[in-house]
């Protein structure tokens, strides 16, 4: 792997003994790249809360193939989903995605464990499923066996009987509109209410569509696939359009194998 941007020593020339440039020949640690995926330290009032999402597009603007992002990602790709899982309190995930991807509790992952015991955080980021119809399967493990109990974001009008089947299966409801519906901006403060200020989201595109316009997206992780797919395929953000669309910066640029793994903040 190796870095494009910003241009520092380490892009403009080869790194001892790797005889490629910017280390490009070499696999980063963990550390590496937990480093260069940290959220933004604490301001002089704590930690206010930072949502960043996590997609992965093919060159021709594809989010998914056969309704799933794993065959246009790579093993890379992987590593840096893992970390970004790593560093966060909270994974926000579509109810959609959660059944298309058949979504499961995160893990524990020993390489990070004293990290984020330092930093104040469970073993692993809870999974927040965004949902106004609370259309689950409770019996999934997602449900029954996560390390970190499962947290539901919904409206406060919802079903009453799905509320309390969830709440059945050991998850916890967090009530995040006035109606049916999820309030974008209410859901980012109800999680950070629980502590949960570094969050990420997982998409799918019709919720990351929603973040969009709702103007609560801090970060974008964006990993440009070098592939094609044609068809059909939804872009990574759904929905709506803005009225003005939202201009972003670029913070930072990987590239491994032809992937692009790039990272864009509010401009």
């Amino acid at each position: 792997m190796r870095r494009l941007f910003p241009v520092t020593d380490e892009t403009a020339a080869p790194a001892p003994g790797e005889g490629a440039v910017g280390g490009a020949g070499r696999e980063w640690s963990l550390d590496e790249l937990a480093a260069a995926y940290a959220y933004p330290e604490p301001g002089p009032e704590g930690s206010a809360p930072w949502l960043r999402a996590n997609m992965v597009s093919t060159l021709d603007g594809a989010a998914q193939h056969d309704g799933r992002s794993q065959p246009i990602s790579s093993a890379a790709d992987m590593r840096i989903f893992g970390t970004l899982r790593a560093l966060a309190d909270v994974v926000v995930v579509g109810a959609e995605t959660v059944r298309r991807e058949g979504y499961r509790p995160a893990r524990a992952r020993a390489d990070f464990a004293a990290m984020r015991e330092a930093a104040g955080q469970a073993p692993a980021p809870a999974i927040a499923v965004v949902t106004a119809s609370l259309d689950l399967d409770f019996s999934l493990p997602l449900f029954t066996s996560p390390l970190v109990p499962t947290l539901i974001l919904t409206g406060a009008s919802a079903a009453p009987d799905r509320v309390a089947a969830a709440e059945k299966a050991g998850a916890r409801v967090l009530a995040a509109g006035d109606g049916i519906g999820v309030d974008p901006a209410r859901a980012v403060q109800a999680l950070a209410g629980l502590g949960h200020t570094r969050l990420l989201t997982e998409g799918g595109p019709r919720l990351l569509g929603q973040l969009v316009a709702a103007g609560v997206l801090d970060e974008l992780c964006l990993t440009v696939s070098p592939m094609l797919t044609a068809g059909d395929a939804q872009r990574i953000a759904g929905g709506p359009a803005v009225t003005v669309p939202q201009r972003f910066a670029l913070v930072s640029m990987l590239e491994e194998d032809g992937f692009l793994f790039t990272r864009y903040g509010r401009a």
